[in-house]
C-alpha cells in the first residue's frame, strides 16, 4: 500500500493526466478517442484506466476509428448508443407498460422489469419526461377516464374500468382534471353555467367562453356560427349564456388582446389539464412575445428531453388561444405548422408579435 502522500501525488498526476487527454475544448460532441498501445477506442470520459497523452488519438466519430483500425471498448462500448439514447428506449418501454395496464404498475415492479433499483428508474423516467412514472400513470388514467365515461353506463363503471381502485380516491382528484364534477363532465357540463360571446378579429372571429373562475376558452375561425356550435358540441348540457351584458367587458378586453398579441390580457384564466399538460402550458407562457421554441426545446426546457411528441400533444390540447401562446412553438426546421386555428393565424400572430416589439 501507498503511504497516504503518495496515493495522494499519485492520484493528482493521475487527475492531471485525464485532464490532459480528455478535457479536449475543440472536440466535437461525438468524438471519441484511441489508444495507439492497446488497438482499442472509447467514448469521451470511459472510466477504463486513462492512458498517456501520447498514446492517444482523436476522432470525429466512432466509424472513423474504425476505419483508422480500432476496436470498441467492451468497457463503454462506444459502437452502442450512448447512455441518453438507451435511457430514452427504456422510458419508452416503461410508457407501454403502463399505457397497457389497467392498474398502474408500482415502482418497484417496473424497476424490476428493467433490471434498476426504483429511485434509479425514477431519476431516468423524470429526466426524461420531466414527470414521474405515477405522475405519468395518473395522466394515462385520466385520459383513459374521460373516453372510457363517454362510453360506460354509470359514472361509477367508468371509474372502475379506467383503473381507478377506489371510487373516493377518484372523486378527491377529479375536479384538478376534469374541470368539474364527473356527472357533470359526463353530462356534457350539465349544471355548469358558461358566458360566451364571439365577435370579428383582425384573424376572422374570437369566441371567449367564461365560467366562474375564469376564461375557459378562447377560439378562433372564420364565422361565429361555427365557433359557437364548437363550444355547445364540447358542453352540449352546460347552460350557455350568449352575450350576457357581464360578460361585455371581458369579451372587449379579449378582442383587444387577440387584436394586439403580446400584450397583457388581464383576465383570470380557467385552466383545466394534466400535470404535464400544465407544466407545457406554463412553459410556452413564459415564451417571450416575438420569440419562438421547437418543440424539443420546449421539451428540454421543462426537464424532459426526448418528450416533443408529447410537449405537441399538449400544444394540441390548449383551447385557450393566444392567452397560452403555443402560436410560438414551431419545428424545428423552422417550418410553421401544427396550429389548431390555422397555420395562418399562427404566422400573423407572430408577425403581429415581432412587429411590436420592434416599435
Amino acid at each position: 500500500m501507498y503511504p497516504a502522500f503518495a496515493q495522494g501525488a499519485a492520484a493528482s498526476h493521475t487527475a492531471r493526466r485525464r485532464q490532459t487527454v480528455l478535457a479536449r475544448q475543440d472536440i466535437a460532441p461525438d468524438s471519441v478517442y484511441a489508444v495507439t498501445t492497446t488497438g482499442v477506442y472509447c467514448r469521451i470520459g470511459c472510466p477504463a484506466r486513462t492512458p498517456k497523452p501520447e498514446h492517444v488519438l482523436f476522432f470525429d466519430s466512432g466509424e472513423k476509428a474504425v476505419e483508422a483500425g480500432f476496436r470498441p471498448c467492451k468497457r463503454c462500448r462506444p459502437d452502442e448508443p450512448g447512455t441518453d439514447a438507451r435511457d430514452a428506449a427504456l422510458v419508452a418501454d416503461i410508457c407501454r407498460r403502463i399505457e397497457n395496464s389497467l392498474t398502474p404498475p408500482s415502482l418497484a415492479t417496473l424497476a424490476a422489469s428493467a433490471g434498476l433499483s426504483a429511485s434509479h428508474l425514477r431519476r431516468i423516467f423524470r429526466r426524461i419526461t420531466g414527470v414521474t412514472p405515477k405522475a405519468y400513470a395518473k395522466t394515462v388514467q385520466a385520459e383513459r377516464l374521460r373516453w372510457r365515461m363517454s362510453e360506460s353506463g354509470t359514472v361509477t363503471e367508468a371509474i372502475y374500468e379506467a383503473g381507478f381502485g377506489s371510487a373516493g380516491h377518484f372523486y378527491g382528484q377529479a375536479d384538478g382534471f376534469l374541470g368539474m364534477t364527473p356527472s357533470a363532465w359526463r353530462a356534457g357540463g350539465a349544471a355548469t353555467r358558461i358566458l360566451y360571446a364571439t365577435r370579428p378579429c383582425s384573424l376572422g372571429f374570437v369566441l371567449a367562453a367564461q365560467t366562474e373562475r375564469g376564461i375557459c376558452a378562447i377560439s378562433l375561425g372564420d364565422d361565429a356560427a361555427s365557433l359557437a356550435a364548437e363550444l355547445a358540441e364540447r358542453f352540449p348540457a352546460a347552460e350557455l349564456i350568449a352575450d350576457d351584458p357581464s360578460f361585455t367587458a371581458a369579451m372587449e378586453a379579449v378582442v383587444a388582446f387577440v387584436d394586439t398579441p403580446g400584450s397583457d390580457l388581464n383576465l383570470p384564466l380557467d385552466i383545466r389539464g394534466t400535470a404535464f399538460q400544465r407544466r407545457v402550458w406554463q412553459a410556452l407562457r413564459e415564451i417571450p412575445a416575438g420569440a419562438t421554441q421547437s418543440y424539443a426545446d420546449l421539451a428540454a426546457g421543462i426537464g424532459a428531453p426526448g418528450a416533443a411528441r408529447a410537449v405537441a400533444r399538449a400544444c394540441a390540447a390548449n383551447t385557450l388561444a393566444v392567452a397560452i401562446p403555443c402560436h410560438r412553438v414551431i419545428r424545428g426546421n423552422g417550418r410553421y405548422s401544427g396550429y389548431r386555428w390555422g397555420v395562418e393565424r399562427k404566422k400573423a400572430l407572430l408577425d403581429a408579435e415581432k412587429k411590436r416589439c420592434e416599435e
